[in-house]
């Protein structure tokens, strides 16, 4: 396994990690995306506590990742379903 040193930048903090390189597209994009929930939440309240908007981001990508998740497993189960009404003999 090929492991690097990065550093990434979330809410102004410098986190250091060390991780798989094939990781690495996947940790900076994540990065973005709380940065960016961040600086919506900023400019849409009066929010300046950055602990407050670290946990309202994490809950808001949260729900969306649930929201996928849901919607995936049903995409899934009705999938299954229409190979199944395939295969019987009407």
């Amino acid at each position: 396994m090929d492991k690097i040193s990065l550093k990434i930048i979330i809410a102004g903090r410098t986190y250091p990690l060390t991780i798989k390189r094939e990781e690495e597209a996947a940790i900076r994009r994540a990065a973005d995306r709380i940065n960016s929930n961040i600086q919506k939440l900023q400019s849409s309240y009066a929010v300046k506590d950055m602990q407050d908007l670290l946990a309202m981001t994490a809950l808001q990508i949260t729900v969306q990742q649930g929201n996928q998740t849901n919607s995936q497993a049903s995409n899934t189960f009705n999938e299954d379903l229409r190979k199944i009404i395939d295969k019987i003999d009407f």
